[in-house]
């Protein structure tokens, strides 16, 4: 699955072209992958969640992707708004799903649990239909995992099916070389004293012989395939077994938590893959799974020391993380104020892509912070 939006830059457009290529088109079906995209967020400090922005933005989002259809629509950072916008907002999708069938599936993406899982039980109590998604973003990570203690059971109460799990290094906190600070400057909402019991527990892998971010992303996409299961998906578990269509069965029959993972290079999505695999090497059949993709048979020995290994270290980092395990940084700050004011709303929205503005520049997992996904 390709998640995107129209506010990470020309993320639909690179997406859209890759994806219309001759190898991909020659040798893939539409409905073997799935496109996730969003609506809402325009800018920092800028949102839109009314229906006629919704509507165009649906559009103008198709375009961009070159489909005729996206599989999932997720309203993107529901907090900076009311909750009446949200519902609008899902409204208006819903509508363009009964009416066109050119959204498939509609969700809420956001930061603070309350208000995600608020919001999922006020949907479902208002419009008798639960939300199809939740995306919680650094909410179960190494420094964080209240996306499994206080988020799940809340959003299954209110009927949500999927909650995938992103961000797992904290938005760039959980990193050796600290917070990442690009063009856009010290963006985190992260304390200072949050920031050294941070650079203190990356000093206790480093007398491991381990880098802080490779614990932190293994720990995070490993447990959630677990915990997160019962919010999780049976799609393609994506083991690696070349030009083949694979089964969740192959990997156990079980759902798998998802995870979604920011990448900006094809060496990137090459270490990301590679450690997923891994961690699947651990399941069960994942002998086999890994002999069939070409890997070496102990490759499931392997995992499953790792997965001990891993869990002694997070065990450890947060000891010395203490009372800032499972805290949560307000957001949206005190004081924000939605820029995009009543008048913007009641005029037309742009009609093309090509009249739309340029999108701010969002930071990423890539070179513009300076970081690279470590391998596993």
């Amino acid at each position: 699955a390709f998640d995107t939006s129209p506010y990470y830059g020309p993320s639909e457009e690179l997406l859209g072209a890759a994806l219309d290529t001759p190898l991909v088109r020659d040798n893939f079906t539409r409905n073997e992958y799935f496109i996730l995209t969003k609506v809402g967020r325009i800018a920092a400090s800028e949102f839109d969640y009314s229906a006629a922005w919704v509507r165009s933005s649906v559009q103008r989002s198709l375009q961009r992707l070159k489909t005729d259809y996206v599989d999932l629509v997720y309203c993107h950072d529901v907090e900076f708004v009311s909750e009446e916008e949200v519902l609008e907002a899902v409204r208006e999708l819903r509508r363009i799903r009964d009416e066109s069938g050119k959204v498939k599936y509609i969700g809420i993406s956001g930061y603070p649990l309350p208000v995600l899982c608020s919001l999922a039980s006020r949907i479902l109590e208002e419009t008798g239909e639960p939300l199809d998604a939740v995306m919680s973003y650094a909410n179960y990570t190494l420094q964080n995992t209240t996306l499994a203690s206080y988020g799940v059971a809340r959003l299954k109460a209110a009927g949500v099916d999927v909650v995938p799990n992103a961000s797992p290094l904290g938005m760039g906190l959980l990193r050796r070389e600290g917070v990442p600070v690009g063009s856009t400057g010290d963006f985190h909402p992260a304390s200072n004293q949050l920031r050294k019991a941070v650079r203190d527990a990356s000093d206790f892998c480093d007398l491991h012989g381990e880098k802080l971010e490779v614990i932190a992303i293994r720990f995070a996409l490993e447990s959630w395939l677990r915990v997160g299961s019962s919010v999780g998906s049976r799609g393609d578990p994506a083991s690696g077994i070349p030009w083949n269509q694979e089964s969740i069965e192959q990997v156990g029959g079980n759902k798998l938590g998802i995870s979604v993972m920011g990448v900006s290079k094809s060496s990137e999505l090459k270490k990301t893959m590679q450690v997923w695999r891994s961690i699947l090497d651990g399941l069960e059949d994942g002998q086999e799974t890994a002999v069939k993709a070409g890997r070496w048979a102990g490759d499931h020995e392997w995992s499953l020391n790792r997965q001990k290994a891993v869990q002694i270290l997070a065990e450890g980092i947060q000891e010395i993380l203490g009372d800032w395990v499972d805290y949560a940084w307000p957001s949206p700050d005190a004081g924000f104020v939605n820029k995009r004011g009543k008048k913007a709303e009641e005029e037309a929205p742009w009609p093309t892509p090509a009249a739309s503005p340029e999108g701010e520049e969002v930071p990423t997992l890539g070179d513009a912070r300076g970081t690279s996904i470590p391998w596993r």
